[in-house]
């Protein structure tokens, strides 16, 4: 299943507000790792990343999470992850990036 990505800068909020649908992984991680990338060019701040509408994620997109994170938390942001399904939720918990990213 292809990869469908949504970044919008809500200015009001100074977020990034990402939406993903579909799936990450190897073979698409290199797109969302440039979507990101080119957000925080325009302006580097907190993200939200809504899951609600991806149905798999593999440890590639994982480590476009987490080397996002790295990448900002020097600068005071971060990352929070909304409306993860189930099956995400439980690797997120089990990988302990739920505390990281709640």
């Amino acid at each position: 299943m292809a990869l469908t990505i949504i970044a919008n800068n809500n200015k009001k909020k100074k977020v990034w507000e990402v939406k993903l649908f579909g799936e990450v992984d190897i073979s698409n991680a290199h797109l969302f790792r440039s979507q990101l990338e080119t957000a925080l060019t325009e302006a580097r701040q907190n993200i939200t990343i809504d899951l609600a509408e991806l149905n798999y994620i593999d440890s590639t997109g994982f480590g476009v999470i987490m080397g996002t994170h790295t990448s900002i938390k020097n600068d005071g942001f971060g990352i929070k992850i909304l409306n993860p399904k189930d099956s995400i939720k439980k690797l997120l918990n089990v990988t302990g990036m739920d505390k990281i990213f709640s």
